[in-house]
């Protein structure tokens, strides 16, 4: 048994299967307001964030932005998206909304920069969005859903606030099917704690593969949805420093590594063997990282 095993405090009953398709009714408002975000707003995940653009992250949404649309962007954190999706669907109006307001500065911030004056930042609750129904022509999310306890309850909230002929578009990752080169026992075990903390605080990290199920669960027709596939590929000198860096501080720094250690599922040494993993990785000159992405259009 490796150092990395003996404080790495895995339950035998958390495997990568443990996980729920949609979750059950019975999930209180209560725990809907005290849901915690496993990555929290750390430098090293807002790095990550603003990165985030439509080129790289909704290019299956691009063909349908025009002019003069209104979008609802969820989850929209600091916002470098939202302003992305704004500047292509001017003069439409588009309203990001987030439960942080920690980021909303950025975004706000970010925004002003660009001189993007089309769109506007929001505190909101996935659960409860403060809009009338039918309010905008397209709602999007991106990477929102699995750090929910009940992703269809935001769907439905989704469903509700687009207009009759409208669009909703999602996009979530998948952290059982991520791959990478060389073969590391540490970034199997990064993965592996990954999936206990978020099945210990009743989140779903392989999200991509669900949507349909979800989108199918919260009422749309199966006939409204087109589901699809992308992925980030991080394999040259610049991307692997980017994407190793960010992750081993996340490993010691985020809120990944509060709900690992409140959970009971990893200690300081653990994670900070996790983080020297992941720089490991990223000196690689070969080292290949993939992330999968489930997407989904949904026409209502």
């Amino acid at each position: 048994m490796t150092e990395l095993d003996t404080h790495h405090m895995s339950h035998a009953d958390q495997t990568h299967n443990d996980v729920h398709s949609a979750p059950s009714a019975d999930h209180s408002e209560q725990e809907r307001e005290s849901e915690s975000y496993t990555h929290g707003h750390h430098e090293s995940v807002l790095r990550s964030h603003r990165w985030r653009n439509v080129a790289n992250s909704a290019a299956y949404l691009a063909p349908l932005l025009r002019e003069n649309l209104s979008i609802l962007d969820v989850g929209c954190g600091p916002g470098t998206l939202t302003a992305d999706l704004a500047q292509l669907v001017a003069p439409g109006k588009v309203i990001g909304v987030d439960a942080a307001e920690i980021v909303l500065g950025d975004a706000r911030a970010h925004a002003t920069e660009l001189g993007v004056t089309n769109v506007e930042f929001q505190q909101a609750n996935a659960y409860e969005l403060p809009f009338e129904d039918g309010a905008f022509d397209i709602v999007h999310a991106h990477q929102v859903l699995q750090h929910l306890s009940d992703p269809v309850a935001a769907i439905r909230e989704m469903l509700r606030v687009v207009k009759p002929g409208g669009i909703i578009a999602v996009r979530e990752s998948d952290y059982a099917a991520m791959s990478w080169f060389p073969s590391s026992p540490g970034l199997d075990e990064w993965n592996t704690l990954y999936h206990e903390v978020t099945n210990a605080y009743g989140y779903q990290a392989d999200a991509g593969r669900y949507l349909l199920n979800w989108f199918i669960a919260a009422g749309a027709n199966i006939d409204q949805l087109s589901p699809s596939a992308s992925s980030w590929c991080y394999a040259t000198p610049e991307t692997r420093q980017w994407w190793g860096g960010l992750w081993a501080e996340r490993c010691v720094e985020s809120n990944f590594a509060v709900q690992a250690k409140e959970a009971g599922l990893a200690d300081d040494v653990a994670l900070e063997e996790l983080a020297h993993e992941w720089r490991n990785w990223a000196e690689q000159p070969d080292g290949w990282f993939t992330v999968p992405h489930g997407e989904i259009i949904v026409r209502v």
